[in-house]
């Protein structure tokens, strides 16, 4: 549980859902880990989507494009200084325990979402004291009007053996779920969960 909590740090989220995708086996979401600062590193996620931008636009800022893709509950009040609250357990209720706050920051219409997570107490000790360095940076470039490419930078992670295992379970997780979401924008298919 702990875990599938820390997960919305490095991705807008999102969660950790088995794929339902029939995409071919060719890797669709590319993951780097970019250390050229030597005391943080950078999540850099990045995939294609054949989509247009307002459909792209719309899994990330409503209700209904959460719980398409991400997580079977969740609670969106896209504005700056809105929320998104979500829930993986589908028999939760948005504001008990089980919540995950991301805090929107700023965003620019269908350009780029900045996104920032209240660490609960379900997060481990080590990442409470960094947690004013955590964001969620999405970008949303047209390639043309019928694909998009996102590319999504979690900054605040420390270079550090801790993190460098955290890394590991998130970029899982968030391919995962950006599989998803390719799969959903595709083929209309929404998660199972």
């Amino acid at each position: 549980m702990k875990y599938k909590i820390l997960l919305i740090i490095a991705i807008f989220c999102s969660g950790l859902t088995i794929s339902q995708s029939n995409l071919s086996d060719k890797k669709r979401v590319e993951s780097i880990i970019d250390s050229t600062n030597t005391n943080n590193v950078v999540l850099i996620q990045k995939f294609k989507v054949g989509a247009s931008i307002d459909e792209i636009w719309k899994v990330f800022t409503t209700k209904n494009g959460w719980e398409s893709v991400f997580v079977p509950l969740a609670e969106v009040d896209f504005k700056i200084g809105g929320t998104i609250k979500s829930s993986y357990n589908k028999n939760a209720r948005i504001g008990d325990s089980t919540t995950i706050v991301n805090n929107i920051i700023n965003f620019v219409p269908k350009k780029v979402i900045t996104l920032q997570a209240e660490l609960s107490p379900h997060f481990p000790e080590f990442m409470k004291q960094d947690a004013k360095d955590f964001y969620n940076i999405i970008y949303f470039s047209s390639i043309d009007n019928a694909t998009i490419e996102v590319t999504s930078y979690g900054i605040g992670y420390k270079n550090t053996a801790k993190y460098k295992a955290l890394l590991d379970f998130f970029i899982k997780g968030n391919e995962s779920s950006y599989l998803n979401l390719i799969n959903y924008l595709e083929t209309g298919k929404k998660v199972k969960f």
